[in-house]
């Protein structure tokens, strides 16, 4: 936005501040007048409306030296106040020329830097306070954003170099099997379709771009069940559901994707033989509560930490043949924080993983008016 250019703040409460002194030693002045130099030397009540009148009158003025006095302290007034209000005002202000520095810092450079003002708390240091955090927050997201960037070009490249390759191949070998190269084809088609329609995803989960309704989360968790069990048959794992009727507001669409995402990687990621999975739903009085616990291989704390960001696969992810395209439990984070809820992984003393997710419940009042729409 172009602004003219006006007067800075610091010269704005200079002024201010010279001009209050200036008024109140006027107002002291006359008080001094009215009340001791004009005859009223026994009483000092407040005066009548002749002693008003003759404060205009030239020839009732009291002591000749007066008003050249009275001029002299309004000047020393003025001048003081300006020279004090200037140095008054720049230590006021050095907190926002720290900030207003620092935002400049921010533009041209790098996201690291901070203000750090010291001091007690103030409003100005709120400030401060609230700028670095919201750095801090906008540096851990774009620093994300260029590492999912990067990832999702790497993933992208992989069934693109692929294809081409497949393709050299049958242009210098005539002879190749087509069949054969139609199917490699196929495949590796399928992955980067698949990859492009989960970052696809994933940006509408972030983006909260969707319609808000009331979902039952035991109903997501039957319908993926239903979903993917001809995949849990065919892993040879058993799952098993239970919980009451636990209802959030949202969209259905991306909590059926997210609880699809969550048996689907409970399923992947299980023992060779007689897995199992659990799926549970809980209503509390302010959380609907949805839990996918699987058998499977020991985690440690700190792959489990990663397995989150985007991209990220564990050790059984690429030894199994269900690696994916490793966006499954990014987006299910995703689309549980653009619900408003939070995610919880943990490992399984026996082996597998836990994962909780904990979503607003509909409050009575949102369900009534539900039903009434």
């Amino acid at each position: 936005m172009d602004r003219r250019q006006g007067l800075s703040v610091r010269l704005k409460l200079t002024l201010s501040y010279a001009g209050f002194l200036v008024i109140v030693g006027a107002v002291l002045l006359a008080a001094v007048w009215v009340f001791l130099l004009r005859g009223r030397s026994s009483s000092l009540s407040f005066p009548d409306r002749s002693d008003f009148l003759r404060a205009f009158d030239p020839s009732s003025f009291g002591p000749v030296v007066f008003v050249p006095a009275g001029i002299l302290v309004l000047a020393f007034l003025l001048v003081f106040g300006l020279v004090g209000g200037w140095i008054l005002a720049g230590r006021m202000l050095t907190p926002l020329i720290r900030i207003t520095d620092a935002t400049c810092k921010v533009a041209n450079g790098p996201l690291s830097y901070r203000i750090r003002l010291p001091g007690r708390r103030d409003e100005f240091r709120e400030l401060a306070d609230s700028f670095d955090t919201m750095l801090a927050q906008l540096e851990a997201h774009v620093t994300e954003q260029q590492r999912f960037a990067a990832n999702a070009s790497h993933e992208l490249r992989t069934p693109l170099a692929v294809t081409q390759a497949l393709l050299d191949v049958a242009r210098n070998d005539p002879n190749h099997e087509i069949r054969e190269l139609v199917e490699r084809l196929r495949v590796v088609n399928t992955r980067a379709i698949d990859l492009t329609e989960a970052l696809l995803l994933l940006s509408r989960a972030n983006q909260r771009s969707f319609t808000r309704e009331h979902v039952d989360l035991s109903l997501m968790a039957e319908e993926a069940t239903e979903t993917l069990l001809p995949l849990a048959e065919k892993r040879g794992v058993t799952i098993e559901t239970s919980g009451d009727m636990s209802t959030t507001i949202g969209s259905q669409a991306l909590l059926l994707q997210m609880t699809t995402n969550l048996l689907h990687n409970a399923i992947g990621h299980n023992l060779p033989e007689q897995g199992v999975v659990w799926v549970n739903t809980l209503a509390h009085p302010n959380t609907a509560v949805l839990t996918v616990e699987n058998t499977g291989e020991k985690l440690t704390p700190q792959l489990v930490s990663t397995l989150t960001e985007p991209f990220q696969r564990g050790t059984e992810r690429l030894h199994t043949g269900h690696a994916g395209v490793g966006l499954g439990l990014a987006i299910v984070k995703s689309i549980t924080q653009a619900h408003d809820g939070t995610l919880t992984l943990t490992p399984r003393p026996a082996g597998g993983l836990r994962v909780t997710v904990q979503l607003p419940a509909a409050s009575a009042h949102t369900q009534t008016a539900g039903d009434q729409n």
